[in-house]
């Protein structure tokens, strides 16, 4: 570890104990990232306007707390709900061109909402997954996306075809969700992400992503992205992920190569050479790697065969 590391560890243990957890999560991000801190958060835009009536701008609210979020709606009759979530200093609008969900989500039937966080939750808008008071099925984050996910599900009638995904800080949130609700969702596709329980606070959270930490596999099939050569968050928490055995296979295409390992309840793509950034994404969006498989189609294909659960 060497000395700019460690001081910026100190500098985010530091920050939590002076009750400040967005700004050690702002360090944490610095650090992994090596881009300077802001001076300060960038001022809330206003909400986009949209000229294409599939897609809205709403707002929930609950006794887990309330966010801003995008809806895209197909035109034909709704199949199932997935919830995206973006990770750290993106926005719903930056995520949803980045993975191209909405083209995949029309021609499937799924409803796709994007909840945002905001720099008053997370000074880089990352999703608190790393603090216990958004790890509980009881208030904080992980109640407030459930909530919503369940009035979507009844707004659009799509029985219990429910499914969460996410990038990076949204990637270890979907594997939280699963963690605190598993009779809630069918299935997770977590990309770059990590699982839940690896880490309780801002220290242990730099520790996970580094090098990879203990975590609890999800409690409901999972698909799972990570590129080995990713420095913001280590490879071995993709195994962590799935930790079992399946059948594996070598391929490649779109300018990568991968391993993949699939059993009944989870599949493990590996993507030789990538780093941060969700496969087979598209221009105008941050971390999108337009090479490689095409995470978004694959996650539909993942979540559309769970099914019905009985």
């Amino acid at each position: 570890m060497n000395e700019e590391f460690s001081q910026a560890m100190r500098q985010a243990l530091e920050a939590t104990r002076a009750g400040d957890p967005g700004a050690a999560t702002a360090i944490i991000q610095s650090a992994l990232g090596g881009q300077p801190l802001p001076a300060q958060a960038p001022p809330l835009k206003a909400p986009p306007v949209h000229t294409d009536a599939r897609i809205q701008s709403r707002r929930h609210a609950c006794s887990g707390g309330a966010r801003s979020y995008r809806l895209f709606v197909p035109t034909r009759p709704a199949r199932g709900v997935v919830l995206m979530l973006h990770g750290c200093t993106q926005t719903p609008e930056d995520f949803a061109r980045g993975v191209g969900m909405d083209a995949l989500a029309e021609d499937a039937g799924f409803v796709v909402a994007y909840p945002a966080q905001t720099a008053a939750q997370n000074a880089q808008s990352c999703w608190n997954w790393f603090l216990p008071a958004h790890q509980s099925r009881t208030g904080g984050e992980a109640e407030m996306l459930a909530n919503l996910a369940r009035d979507l599900a009844t707004e659009f009638d799509v029985g219990d075809r429910i499914f969460v995904a996410g990038l990076s800080a949204g990637g270890a949130m979907a594997a939280v969700l699963a963690d605190t609700h598993p009779e809630l969702f069918a299935a997770i596709g977590v990309h770059s992400g990590l699982p839940a329980g690896a880490a309780q606070d801002v220290n242990a959270a730099f520790a996970a992503m580094r090098a990879g930490g203990t975590g609890r596999a999800p409690r409901v099939p999972a698909i799972v992205f990570h590129g080995t050569s990713d420095t913001t968050v280590s490879p071995r928490n993709a195994r962590m992920l799935v930790p079992g055995d399946g059948i594996e296979t070598s391929e490649s295409g779109n300018g990568r190569s991968w391993t993949r390992l699939t059993s009944d309840t989870s599949e493990l793509w590996l993507v030789k050479g990538a780093g941060h950034a969700w496969f087979g994404g598209g221009a105008g969006g941050s971390y999108a790697d337009p090479k490689g498989p095409g995470a978004s189609a694959e996650m539909l294909r993942f979540f559309d065969a769970q099914g019905t659960r009985t």
